[in-house]
């Protein structure tokens, strides 16, 4: 089996999709024009190429390549050349057998013959495991002119469902029970049977040129229909003939014989530019997505704009009575003006905190620079690994702001071990992704997935990190050094002040675990529609709400943060650096639990490498969110304490 590459870091990001593209051409992206055969030149193009991609299944994590599965290859097999977004993604795209002319409608047409001998084991171990991708309901990913061929079928109220992919084959099990595709044809009815899907009809739509700027046709759909037919002569194929079987048990030779057929129909009704759309509109729940989508964020705004009302009318008649007393009521008053003395006291564990910080902020700009790109349309669906690779290069480049963050905070905070404080920020929380990242490789590697990042592929990363992303964050930390600390409005007390005792919701761990609540209310709708493009292999094509809701998410983060702030200072216990961090990265506690419950709940997922492979991927994912959220807190209660201990008078 080949070892190929498998979208690992999807869940880094969570950020994996596509994006709605409608009436304009994407940047970047150049529609192709077709002509009949004899009529081909500069301008258009008579052949048309279907290349195939990896394979991938609902109910295991490890994807396999198009080959491993025995079925027909290209004799010039080429591969167009993968970015890094595609390697990472795992977008293993071939050149295919199926090869056709422009408007040159075929009838089942062969394309080849296989062949399983009983008495070859090598036989008998590629007909198991195309039973065992049938039984996992694995699914084919084809593309025709940069966009998938789809499987589409009505669904509830007959509703058309366009699915990018379709499935090789499926099994009626030992009680008469069909899986998966098989309930879509009442012939596959054999108990302990599988059915083999070796056939396709193709139907391909285009826009003529004829009343265009352009020459020749451009292509705007492409759908199929698999098909089970077990093929008596493979010489002179009919194409209606009994369902393909493969019995369980291998007792005699099976011959399987794959074929197709296509057909091109012309719509002028359908510009290029939103041919994706059909595609985009019948993702099945579009409008319940909707629906949640906005009831959340009117939800979240009304809690927020509350939030914030409640801090400005406190603040103001607390700032106006501390600024009306003598010096001596102030001495008797209580609350957050008592602690000015040590409000700015450095927190213990100072180093750790600025580089968490320092990596928050680099995974911060990254980002908000991805989504903004990706609404923006530069990260079309069509652009495939565009993602991806503008994260990881966007996040190399970023050295420079983290090593600067982290070395001036650190320096705020009294520290003098620079040299250990601008390694750790290059490479302890890089480190930890990319330790995880390595192990779960080596299982893809061991279970021969072509999810495993080449080698090659895994030296180029190294050679990213250390040879662009350190040299950058030694940057940053020389100028972050070199910089005065950040001035404070209060001078600190040499003795610090006992604190009080504590109620139990101004004791630091209920006040973290409620300070995560409300973010991860306003993200967990999202947050499903996220995991199901993942793991489920569904479409993600809505960047706008998701940047909107981006957005909402750093608001609520931040007035969350300062509100609890507000109440801790109130209760005159002024450890508030370490807590406003872990008050919003809290979320990403609510995060993993989530997704533990959407891996119990919503998948079928089978196997201990898919499982350790899910929980593996969902921990970077959470580390990321930790230090991304944490880092929104940690600054907004930072300019708060700073901006009220500026405004009151203290001596």
């Amino acid at each position: 089996m080949k070892t190929r590459a498998k979208p690992v870091w999807r869940l880094v990001l969570s950020f994996i999709a596509l994006r709605s593209c409608a009436a304009f051409y994407l940047p970047g992206l150049a529609p192709v024009s077709f002509c009949e055969e004899g009529t081909s030149g500069d301008e258009c193009q008579s052949t048309i190429q279907l290349f195939v991609n990896r394979l991938d299944s609902v109910e295991s994590v490890l994807p396999y390549e198009y080959d491993v599965f025995d079925f027909c290859q290209d004799a010039e097999e080429k591969r167009p050349s993968e970015n890094l977004g595609q390697v990472l993604f795992g977008e293993r795209i071939e050149t295919s057998p199926y090869k056709f002319n422009f408007n040159k409608n075929l009838t089942c047409e062969k394309v080849c013959t296989r062949t399983y001998d009983i008495s070859a084991k090598d036989d008998k171990k590629k007909l198991d495991f195309l039973k065992s991708g049938m039984q996992l309901n694995y699914q084919h990913h084809w593309i025709i002119d940069n966009m998938p061929v789809t499987w589409c079928y009505n669904v509830e109220d007959n509703q058309k469902y366009c699915n990018p992919g379709f499935p090789i084959g499926c099994l009626v099990t030992p009680d008469g029970h069909p899986k998966d595709a098989c309930v879509i044809n009442s012939a596959f009815n054999k108990k302990n049977m599988y059915y083999l899907f070796n056939h396709v009809d193709i139907m391909i739509t285009y826009h003529s040129g004829a009343t265009e700027g352009w020459k020749g046709a451009r292509l705007v759909g492409a759908t199929l229909e698999p098909k089970s037919i077990k093929h008596e002569d493979e010489n002179k194929l009919t194409c209606d003939g009994p369902p393909m079987e493969i019995p369980n048990e291998f007792t005699s030779n099976t011959k399987v014989t794959y074929s197709y057929s296509v057909k091109f129909v012309e719509n002028n009704s359908i510009k290029w530019a939103s041919r994706w759309d059909y595609i985009l509109v019948s993702m099945p729940h579009t409008n319940i997505q909707w629906f949640s989508i906005m009831n959340s964020l009117v939800i979240v705004l009304f809690l927020s704009g509350m939030v914030a009302m409640i801090m400005l009318r406190t603040l103001h008649k607390d700032i106006a009575r501390y600024n009306q007393v003598d010096q001596e009521e102030a001495q008797e008053e209580s609350g957050w003006k008592q602690v000015h003395g040590d409000v700015f006291r450095p927190p213990r564990k100072g180093m750790l905190l600025s580089v968490f910080l320092g990596q928050g902020t680099q995974i911060f700009i990254m980002t908000f620079t991805t989504l903004f790109l990706a609404c923006l349309g530069f990260l079309s669906p069509a652009n495939r690994g565009a993602l991806m690779t503008c994260a990881v290069v966007l996040w190399v480049l970023l050295g420079t702001p983290a090593g600067y963050v982290s070395a001036r905070l650190y320096k705020t905070f009294g520290g003098e071990k620079w040299k250990t404080n601008v390694l750790l920020t290059a490479l302890l929380c890089p480190g930890i992704v990319f330790a995880d990242f390595f192990l779960m490789n080596l299982i893809l590697w061991v279970e021969g997935s072509s999810a495993a990042i080449p080698f090659g592929t895994l030296v180029a990363i190294l050679a990213l990190w250390f040879g662009i992303s350190m040299p950058l964050t030694f940057i940053g930390a020389y100028f972050g050094f070199k910089k005065p600390s950040l001035e404070q409005p209060v001078r600190t007390n040499q003795i610090p002040r006992q604190i009080p005792e504590q109620s139990f919701f101004t004791k630091p761990i209920p006040g973290i675990i409620m300070g995560g609540i409300l973010p991860f209310g306003c993200i967990f709708i999202q947050l499903f529609f996220i995991l199901n493009s993942i793991w489920s292999h569904q479409m993600y094509y809505m960047f706008g709400f998701l940047f909107l809701v981006f957005i909402i998410l750093l608001i609520t983060c931040s007035e969350a943060t300062i509100l609890l702030c507000y109440f801790h200072l109130c209760a005159e216990d002024y450890h508030w650096w370490w807590r406003s961090f872990l008050t919003s990265g809290f979320t990403a506690v609510y995060l993993f639990i989530y997704a533990v419950h959407y891996f119990f709940s919503k998948l079928q997922i089978v196997g201990a490498a898919s499982t350790i492979l899910y929980f593996g991927y969902t921990m970077i994912m959470v580390l990321i969110f930790f230090l991304f959220t944490g880092t929104i807190g940690f600054f907004a209660c930072f300019w708060f304490v700073n901006k009220i201990y500026s405004v009151v008078k203290v001596d």
